[in-house]
Parts: structure tokens; C-alpha cells; sequence
């Protein structure tokens, strides 16, 4: 959990970067390939390469390019259907994509990983609420798909290193592999700066360079590692209600750093759905589902 929360914390102040400093002014396809290239370049050298199967190569190969290379795609697109509140509020379905995709893989179905996941949900739509246009659909489809990409991967990566401890297979640490990922999501946002990309929006001052540098070493670089390491450590619940605790921590950096203004009741009430939702998991679901 200490993974995760650490994340929701860089993240945090990620998103208000991408708002003040990129979003407009830098090519959003170059952003995504400089940050993928980034965090590629700084875990190829910790790669074990006559460790690593074909195999394992390609799964996670497989998973970084649907995670972050997809995710990062469809995520873009939408902005040219949608207001940047809708996107942020219809982001707030990850956790029920999480539990319900941890579910199928499992071939069960965990009622109230759905629960609390609904919980969280519910919490982050509270605080993000806004009226929506008319024509929306295609953005909300867009975005759905970011979500879908992003849980997939997250509950892919997890299995996949649940069943290699399971079947005993031999332990390799995850940052000596963890460069797979990045190359799959890197093969990716090369395709879609090629085929979207707008060469006349490229950085121009040394914030946006900055910043730039920021999202690809730790955000990116050091972000999706450790979340996806702290995937492998909690159970499919706290998970799904982790991924909407970014939407709280990311309007109180808005707040104090940037003095936007924020709805401090929504603040306040959606956070507290949120923590009672991950409270509930850890204390009561957890040991349930443990023992069931």
C-alpha cells in the first residue's frame, strides 16, 4: 500500500504540471513519447537479459504497450470531445473495470470488491461533478477506453506475477524486467506522435523542457513502476479504490500550490467516501475474501 500511496502523491502534482505548463502549448503525443522514451531509457540498463524469458519479454511487452501506450492514446483523443471536468469525471469508473476484470480472470466474482469499488467511485464523482455537454459520447467512449486500458494492465501484470510465484517459478526482481514494459508502451507512443503528432508545438522554453523531464523520470519512470510493484502487494480491492485516490489528492495540490479554486465541501465529502471505502476493504473485506 506504501507503493501506491507514494504514486498517488507524484501523480498529484504530475497532472497540475501537464495543466499549467503543457496542456495547449506542447504536442501531447510528443509529451507521451518523451516520457515513455525516458522511462525506457532508464530501466533497459537494469534489464537481466539472460534472466528474462521470450516468454516474459513479451508479456510485458504486451502489457506496457495496452497500460500506457493505448491508455495514453485514447486518453488524448478525448480532450477533442470533451471539457477537461468531463474527462476527469468519467476517469472515476477505473475501479469497477479493475475488480470486475480481476474477477473475470479469476472466473469468480467478488461481490464486494464491486462494492467498495462503487464506493470509491461514487466519492470521486462526488468531488468531480459537472454539468455535461450535449455531445459527449465519443469522448465518453474514449476515455472508458483509457480506463479499460489502464485496469487491464494494472490486473494483467498482477497475475502475471501471482502465477510465476505460484508455479515457482524462478524469482527475478521486478526492476531488472520492468524495461519490457516500457519498450511495449514506447513502440506504441512512436506510432501515435508519427501518425497524430503536431511538429509545430514542440517544447519551446526550459519549463516545458523541465517538466517534460519531470513526467518522463518520475512520473512515468518511477510512477508506473512502483504502482504497478505495489499492485502485486494488495489485494484486487484496494487496488480499484486506490486508483480514485488521485482525484482528491490532485485538487488539494491544485489548492495550495496553485490557489485554483475547489469546492472544499465536495473535497471533504468525497475524500471521506473514498477513505471509508479503502478502510472498509482493508479491515473487513480483506480478511472475508481470505478466508473465503
Amino acid at each position: 500500500m506504501v507503493y501506491l500511496w507514494i504514486v498517488t502523491a507524484l501523480w498529484a502534482f504530475s497532472f497540475s504540471l501537464i495543466g499549467v505548463y503543457l496542456s495547449g502549448h506542447v504536442d501531447s503525443y510528443f509529451a507521451v513519447f518523451s516520457r515513455t522514451l525516458l522511462a525506457s531509457a532508464m530501466f533497459l540498463p537494469l534489464i537481466s537479459w539472460k534472466k528474462v524469458s521470450a516468454g516474459l519479454a513479451a508479456w510485458l511487452m504486451a502489457i506496457g504497450a495496452v497500460q500506457l501506450g493505448l491508455m495514453f492514446i485514447c486518453f488524448y483523443h478525448s480532450f477533442s470531445f470533451l471539457s477537461v471536468p468531463e474527462v476527469v469525471l468519467f476517469t472515476v469508473f477505473t475501479p469497477i473495470y479493475i475488480t470486475l476484470i480481476h474477477d473475470m480472470t479469476r472466473r469468480c466474482f467478488t461481490f464486494w470488491y464491486l462494492v467498495t469499488a462503487t464506493v470509491a467511485v461514487a466519492g470521486a464523482a462526488v468531488i468531480r461533478y459537472n454539468p455535461l455537454s450535449p455531445d459527449f459520447m465519443v469522448g465518453f467512449l474514449l476515455v472508458q477506453g483509457a480506463n479499460f486500458c489502464f485496469a487491464f494492465g494494472q490486473v494483467a501484470y498482477k497475475n502475471l506475477m501471482e502465477k510465476r510465484k505460484q508455479a515457482g517459478l524462478q524469482v527475478i526482481a521486478q526492476h531488472s524486467v520492468f524495461g519490457f514494459f516500457y519498450l511495449g508502451a514506447l513502440a506504441v507512443a512512436v506510432a501515435g506522435w508519427l501518425i497524430w503528432g503536431d511538429m509545430s508545438m514542440m517544447p519551446k522554453t526550459s519549463v516545458q523542457w523541465g517538466v517534460l523531464l519531470w513526467l518522463g523520470v518520475a512520473a512515468s519512470g518511477i510512477g508506473y513502476f512502483l504502482w504497478n510493484k505495489g499492485a502485486t502487494l494488495v489485494n484486487a480491492g484496494a487496488l480499484a479504490i486506490m486508483n480514485n485516490a488521485l482525484v482528491p489528492a490532485g485538487l488539494v495540490v491544485n489548492l495550495v500550490v496553485w490557489n485554483r479554486d475547489v469546492n472544499l465541501l465536495r473535497l471533504i465529502a468525497g475524500g471521506v467516501l473514498i477513505m471509508l471505502a479503502l478502510w472498509f476493504n482493508e479491515s473487513w473485506v480483506k480478511s472475508r475474501v481470505t478466508a473465503s
